[in-house]
């Protein structure tokens, strides 16, 4: 999966990064290095489903889909 992100520098002079495809996914880090790794974090973490919504249940089940 690709998914575009937007670096600008803020403020305060650290480097903000935000994914526009996730609303509300931001980060920032005193460089642009860290801040596209911290950006890499947050994109996981937005996208980590809940406990409950992974396990196999007589209504559902559980596939993993690359795109």
């Amino acid at each position: 999966m690709k998914l575009k992100i937007v670096i600008e520098k803020g403020k305060d002079g650290y480097i903000v990064v935000h994914c526009p495809s996730l609303k509300g996914c931001w980060s920032q880090g005193k460089t642009e290095k860290e801040a596209i790794k911290n950006i890499k974090e947050a994109i996981v973490l937005y996208l980590e489903p809940k406990p409950k919504e992974v396990k196999p249940t007589s209504n559902h089940k559980v596939l993993e889909l690359a795109i």
